[in-house]
């Protein structure tokens, strides 16, 4: 079973993070950004905690481990999200999942500053193939870097920096505390943060919030994106490990982009796809070592 079911899995995953990044650009029509991204992680944090609380015997965070792992989730792995929605409301769906490709290679970085982690050579390598492709992704004009669409993909380019420190501080401070509710209690606070941003700049729902579309748009980014798919997350994690489950990264993008494409009606340019091929040959370089533990490791196929 567990030859159909774990790329199942997988797949899934792909799926449901891939159909997100349509969906925010499709929300965004209808709500504030912030507000919007707040009000994902409201849904997500109640399912989570709610199954914690039924599910899990340890559900309510105890030591200074665990409090640090939910603010440091809470602040850059779910708030720094704000930035991704913003950035969306300028920025096509595919090239939005594209720069997620390179939250691997920050994560190398922020682990180089806290966890005092080394970097080979050819990881130094990878870093820099990365940042070349991100750089054709992003296509920065130097002369009206506050464009719109040139600083919507800046911010997005913020919040995977963001998102990869967040994952880190919560390594580093190694919490005890079970996935399910350490991720449900990130997820409100994240959650709360959004909204005090959100009233802070002055965003005010109107009556689109409430029209079938916004709250089918909040609904599937609480419940499949975010819930139910860090669910799946931490399946794959506890059978197959970190790694692996980073390599839906390299999925996701392809899923938004061809709902993008041919559903929003988006167009990407050859340079972001020559860019997001540049990233994943950079992810190569800086995790070789683990692409080859796991080749060596893959079972090999001796009959149907």
């Amino acid at each position: 079973m567990s030859r159909v079911r774990d790329p199942a899995l997988f797949f899934t995953l792909a799926l449901f993070w891939g159909l997100s990044f349509p969906v925010i650009t499709v929300g965004l029509e209808h709500i504030p950004p912030l507000l919007f991204a707040a009000l994902r992680y409201d849904v997500a944090a109640v399912l989570l905690l709610g199954y914690a609380v039924l599910q899990t015997d340890s559900w309510r965070p105890t030591g200074r481990n665990n409090y640090i792992a939910i603010v440091g989730g809470g602040l850059f792995l779910v708030a720094g999200n704000g930035f991704l929605f913003i950035g969306q409301q300028t920025v096509p769906s595919g090239v939005a999942a594209i720069l997620q490709a390179l939250v691997p290679i920050a994560t190398a970085l922020w682990a180089l500053l806290l966890l005092g982690e080394r970097l080979s050579v050819p990881g130094a390598v990878g870093v820099a193939i990365g940042f070349v492709g991100i750089s054709l992704v992003v296509q920065p004009d130097p002369s009206n870097l506050l464009g719109d669409e040139t600083l919507g993909r800046l911010l997005i380019v913020g919040q995977v920096v963001s998102v990869a420190l967040g994952g880190v501080i919560v390594q580093r401070a190694q919490p005890d505390i079970d996935r399910v509710p350490l991720t449900g209690w990130s997820m409100l606070l994240g959650a709360v943060v959004l909204h005090v941003a959100s009233l802070g700049i002055g965003e005010l729902p109107g009556a689109q919030a409430v029209v079938p579309t916004a709250i089918a748009a909040v609904l599937y980014l609480g419940v499949f994106s975010t819930a139910i798919a860090f669910y799946i997350y931490f399946s794959i994690i506890e059978i197959h490990g970190a790694f692996e489950v980073s390599l839906v990264t390299y999925l996701v993008p392809i899923v938004a982009t061809l709902v993008g494409v041919f559903v929003l009606e988006e167009t990407i340019s050859l340079l972001t796809f020559v860019g997001f091929g540049l990233v994943a040959v950079g992810f190569v370089f800086l995790k070789r070592d683990a692409l080859a533990d796991a080749l060596e490791e893959a079972p090999v196929a001796v009959g149907p």
